[in-house]
């Protein structure tokens, strides 16, 4: 699977990660590629909201991790490895997540991490076109 979506604004990005998330049911791993101000957060809040998630939803650039709740219990782990490039422990905690059949695991700056990911992820890469337009490119191995 190969989809291309382009978006023009913050909230059309927000609507995207819903619309999106809406889909998700547990077992799925997100690898996020683009740029620092690409949109991935404004896609997470999206595709949180779109589990069913009233948790705020924020960058884990300083935090590294940060777990949201959902519907039916589902869970995101949403992991941040842009300051890491050694995971340490957090590498143990990426993977426990991966064999949760509950959990979404959503992973940004993953080059440090590509051991850990299952071939069949999804990735979502960002590409800024300008201040407002993004390309998403959506793809299953």
């Amino acid at each position: 699977m190969q989809k291309t979506e382009i978006t023009k604004s913050v909230e059309e990005t927000f609507e995207l990660g819903k619309r999106f998330g809406e889909s998700l049911m547990g077992g799925e791993v997100i690898e996020f590629i683009g740029d620092l101000g690409a949109g991935k957060t404004s896609f997470m809040r999206g595709l949180a909201e779109g589990v069913g998630s009233d948790d705020s939803v924020s960058s884990p650039t300083f935090t590294i991790s940060n777990i949201y709740s959902g519907r039916d219990d589902l869970s995101i782990h949403h992991f941040d490895f842009y300051r890491l490039p050694e995971p340490g422990l957090v590498k143990e905690q990426l993977k426990e997540a991966i064999e949760d059949p509950k959990a979404i695991v959503c992973v940004e700056w993953a080059e440090s991490v590509h051991g850990v990911l299952p071939t069949d992820r999804i990735t979502i890469q960002i590409s800024t076109i300008d201040e407002d337009t993004r390309e998403f490119k959506l793809k299953q191995a």
